[in-house]
């Protein structure tokens, strides 16, 4: 890869920083909104839930009404109004403000991390093209993994203000470096889609989507109330509660490096296997979440099979459609959203109704869908192999 392309990965690597960061840092500050607006953890979860489901609505669909123009210009415009979206937040007088002020930035959010994965393989060789995307996939992992335990730690020093202000800064930074540095990206050949919507037809694509949207949901359902959980439960102070989410964070990464290993040896035996960890790692936080360092460990594991399921949801819904790629990762995308909206709103339920310590039940029930939806895509395609052969 020359400069030229390095430069244009970086800043697309940085620019899905800020855009994931601006999603998933929310979800460290959850307690502290509650708070301040003087609503239930559960509304407060809306915060979370409502993005995911409008980029979960916005992912087919938004990527192909910006596809036929100037690459840069829709960056530039994304960007922005992820800055605007995150100074309105800082300001927010109420909870209907700051819920408008993050479904705005949701709704353009598809379109930009669409779009980086395309401009990166598009600036490199045919060759090039993995290594360059993969570059670009960091963004998504580092904005997950500093966005939590980061927000959270400036918000329990500062204020919920700041942290806010956090997220829009990173997003300046992108934008300044795009204005300046990325050349004029004029879009020369504008896909069609049609044909890649016949992939909606197979209906091992539909259980594919099911199963990863039970999956997300599992992990993300309890993920989302991690903060207030540790507060709650295992009664931490904050700097500490900063720390745990790093922890998990970290975790994620190396779940993600894992994961590749293990597709690539048994890609099946991973996927099935994967509920099953997840609702061992929550019986096992049910009845000790409230000790302090077993729940360091629980945490540690549980961002391991977190990065590996992210793996998996990506490889679960694109091994169903391969002859179209870019369609796959839009359902990919839609249904991970769509997981994390419904195990947010499901979990909140259980709060609410029972108590913070049981939203574990939520993500087990989630395990347990998903167990079932995978076994049944697994059956359908062996079921497809006799019937073709």
């Amino acid at each position: 890869m020359d400069k030229r392309s390095n430069l244009l990965i970086f800043i697309l690597t940085l620019g899905v920083f800020g855009i994931i960061n601006t999603e998933m840092g929310i979800i460290g500050v959850l307690p502290l909104i509650a708070d301040q607006f003087h609503v239930s953890i559960s509304q407060a979860g809306l915060l979370v839930s409502l993005f995911a489901l409008v980029v979960a609505i916005s992912g087919p669909t938004m990527p192909l009404v910006f596809s036929g123009i100037n690459r840069k210009k829709v960056m530039l415009l994304v960007l922005g109004v992820f800055i605007l979206s995150n100074i309105v937040s800082i300001f927010a007088s109420n909870f209907t403000i700051a819920l408008i002020a993050r479904v705005v930035p949701a709704i353009f959010h598809p379109i930009y991390c669409s779009l980086a994965f395309t401009a990166a393989a598009a600036s490199v060789s045919k060759e090039e093209a993995p290594k360059a995307v993969s570059k670009v996939i960091i963004g998504v992992s580092a904005g997950m993994v500093l966005g939590v335990p980061v927000s959270s730690f400036i918000a329990s020093e500062t204020s919920l203000g700041m942290a806010m202000l956090f997220f829009a800064i990173v997003n300046a930074i992108a934008f300044i470096a795009t204005l300046l540095f990325v050349p004029s990206m004029p879009v020369n050949e504008r896909l069609s889609y049609g044909s890649q919507l016949s992939v909606l037809r197979k209906s091992i694509t539909w259980h594919s989507i099911a199963a990863v949207i039970l999956m997300n949901g599992a992990v993300f359902g309890v993920f989302s109330y991690l903060a207030e959980y540790l507060e709650v439960v295992t009664k931490l102070s904050w700097n500490t509660i900063s720390l745990m989410l790093l922890i998990y964070g970290v975790a994620n990464i190396l779940g993600s490096l894992i994961a590749g290993k293990l597709l690539t040896k048994n890609a099946l035996k991973s996927v099935v296997s994967f509920p099953f960890a997840l609702g061992a790692v929550y019986i096992i936080l049910f009845l000790m979440g409230q000790l302090t360092v077993p729940m360091a460990f629980i945490i540690l594991i549980w961002g391991i099979l977190g990065g590996i399921g992210a793996n998996i949801n990506q490889y679960w819904i694109t091994s169903a459609a391969p002859e179209a790629p870019d369609f796959a990762n839009g359902l990919f995308l839609t249904s991970a959203n769509l997981g994390t909206t419904i195990g947010t709103g499901v979990c909140g339920l259980f709060i609410s109704e029972m108590g913070t310590q049981y939203v574990v039940l939520g993500g087990l029930l989630f395990s347990i869908l998903s167990v079932v939806s995978i076994l049944l895509r697994v059956y359908m395609y062996n079921s497809t192999k006799q019937h073709s052969s």
